[in-house]
């Protein structure tokens, strides 16, 4: 009796597993495509396809036309003018632009010509050069009796102006250039007496720059008693000379 059941349960239990398999989808085989056997012939298929669309993208040599196209006739369109003729408008543009390229150009100025026919134009001298020294230029500007004629007016026309006696002094003033010939010590070589004051340098610097010129400061301290008396502080070295004032120069133009 126990054999029996367990027998039972055992043949329950393969029925229920077969029943379980007969109701599961088959398992699809992994090295197939889809809606193909596999994808090797996928590849062949598509290649084919391929190839099919590209040969019949392109038109067959019969279809392609051998006749030879007229043409448009845009360059040599005629255009009827106001006075009834005909007038070719390829000929008209270009005889428009020859007349462009003959003329002025973008600037204005007219292009240049470098045909032997046409010589180079003369060059100007600037108004402040002189051509008397090209013999050429001169030819062609006057002969010879011309020449004449010119140096002849010159002449009447040069005056010669004759040496006058030198004019008379009317300053009764002191003069440096004399005082500086009547001299002959250097600058700063004491020669007369002079006291020395608290704060004559400053009074000295104070006189000077009083006058534009040591020329002028030499003439005013000769005019006020000098080089004997110093009344302004100008020389207080006591060498005669006011204000730096050096008597070289003249004594050098005198040849001294």
């Amino acid at each position: 009796m126990i054999m029996t059941t367990t027998t039972f349960r055992l043949g329950l239990g393969a029925l229920a597993l077969t029943a379980l398999a007969a109701c599961q989808p088959p398992v699809p085989d992994s090295g197939a495509g889809v809606g193909f056997g596999d994808y090797t012939q996928y590849q062949r298929q598509r290649e084919a396809q391929l190839s099919g669309q590209a040969a019949s993208s392109l038109p067959p040599a019969s279809a392609v036309s051998s006749e030879t196209l007229e043409p448009t006739g845009a360059g040599t369109t005629a255009v009827t003018p106001l006075n009834g003729g005909t007038v070719d408008a390829g000929s008209e543009i270009a005889a428009e632009t020859r007349a462009v390229l003959g003329g002025a150009g973008a600037g204005g100025t007219a292009p240049l010509d470098a045909s032997p026919s046409n010589p180079p134009p003369v060059a100007v001298n600037s108004a402040g050069l002189s051509a008397e020294n090209d013999f050429s230029a001169v030819g062609e500007q006057r002969s010879i009796a011309d020449d004449k004629a010119l140096i002849a007016q010159n002449r009447a026309a040069y005056t010669q102006v004759q040496p006058e006696a030198l004019p008379t002094r009317t300053d009764t003033g002191p003069n440096i250039v004399a005082y500086a010939l009547q001299t002959s010590h250097a600058p700063g070589q004491s020669q007369y007496r002079r006291t020395s004051l608290p704060g004559a340098e400053g009074r000295y610097q104070r006189a000077c720059a009083a006058y534009p010129s040591p020329d002028l400061a030499q003439t005013e301290f000769l005019k006020a008693g000098g080089p004997e008396r110093d009344r302004k502080g100008v020389d207080p070295d006591g060498d005669g000379f006011a204000c730096s004032w050096d008597p070289r120069p003249f004594r050098k133009a005198a040849g001294g």
